[in-house]
C-alpha cells in the first residue's frame, strides 16, 4: 500500500498542516529537488507512512515556499517535523535509517489499546511467553489478589517490584495479610481502571495510620495515581495525598 503524500506550500500550510495536525499528527518533510539526501530520505518516509494510519506525512518545498521555511528555521535539509494539536513535537535532520523513521513515527500515534485475556491461564501464558509484559503481569497480579491468593499474586508482582504499580500492589499484599481493622475494603479487590474511586478512603486511613501501615497505604496511593493519566481529578488527588502526607 503506497502512501498518498500531499504536498503543501506557504498557502496552505496553516490548513494542511497547522489545523490538520489538530485531528492528528503531521508530519512534514521540509526538502527540495537539488539536494540528493532529501531525494534519498523521502522514499523512506513514504514507505513508514504507507504503515502508519494514524499519521499524515506532507512534503514543502522550501525553494518554492521560502517564507515557510523561515518560519520554522529550516537551515539544513532534509529537515522533518513533526506536529500535533498545532505545534512542533518533534523533528530531526539530515539523512536517517528507516528504523530511525520507525520509531520517529512510532513515537507521534499511540499504539491500538491491547485487550488482555480475562482468565488465569491466558494472563499465565502471556507472563510465560514475555516476562517484560507488565500489563499481563499487573492483570494477574490483580486477578490473584482478588480471588485471596496473597501468596501466588507475591510471587507474580515481584518480578516487578522496582514499578509503583506493582509496589503499590504488594503493598496491597502486606495490608491484607496484616489483618488490620479498618481498612478500605476495595483493597482486597483491585480493579485499575476505577481506583480512583478508592483514594478519598486512603487519604483518610493516611492521615490516621502510623508506622509500617502509612508507608504501605502510601504505596498503594503512589500505585494508583501512577496508573491514571494526568488530569484535574488525578491531580487534585496528587495535592490531597502530598497534604496528607506531610
Amino acid at each position: 500500500m503506497e502512501a498518498v503524500i500531499q504536498d503543501v506550500n506557504d498557502a496552505s500550510f496553516e490548513h494542511d498542516v497547522i489545523d490538520a495536525s489538530r485531528e492528528q499528527p503531521v508530519v512534514v518533510d521540509f526538502w527540495a529537488a537539488w539536494c540528493p539526501p532529501c531525494r534519498a530520505l523521502g522514499p523512506i518516509l513514504e514507505d513508514v507512512a504507507a504503515r502508519s494510519p494514524n499519521v499524515t506525512l506532507v512534503k514543502l518545498d522550501t525553494d518554492a515556499s521560502p517564507r515557510t521555511a523561515m518560519r520554522y528555521g529550516i537551515r539544513g535539509i532534509p529537515a522533518v517535523k513533526a506536529f500535533n494539536d498545532g505545534a512542533v513535537v518533534d523533528e530531526f535532520v539530515g539523512l536517517q535509517t528507516l528504523p530511525f523513521v520507525e520509531r520517529f513515527f512510532a513515537t507521534l500515534a499511540p499504539a491500538a489499546p491491547v485487550t488482555l485475556p480475562s482468565d488465569e491461564g491466558g494472563l499465565r501464558a502471556l507472563v510465560d511467553s514475555n516476562g517484560e509484559n507488565l500489563p499481563a503481569r499487573l492483570a494477574l497480579g490483580r486477578l490473584l489478589i482478588g480471588a485471596g491468593r496473597l501468596d501466588d499474586a507475591d510471587t507474580v508482582l515481584r518480578a516487578a517490584a522496582h514499578e509503583p504499580v506493582a509496589d503499590g500492589l504488594r503493598a496491597r499484599i502486606e495490608l491484607l495479610r496484616s489483618e488490620r481493622t479498618g481498612l478500605p475494603p476495595a483493597l482486597a479487590q483491585p480493579d485499575g481502571a476505577a481506583e480512583l474511586a478508592l483514594m478519598p478512603d486512603l487519604i483518610t486511613a493516611i492521615r490516621s495510620a502510623g508506622g509500617d501501615e502509612r508507608s504501605q497505604l502510601r504505596r498503594v496511593a503512589v500505585g494508583v495515581l501512577t496508573e491514571h493519566t494526568a488530569s484535574p481529578e488525578v491531580e487534585r488527588l496528587r495535592a490531597q495525598l502530598a497534604s496528607a502526607l506531610f
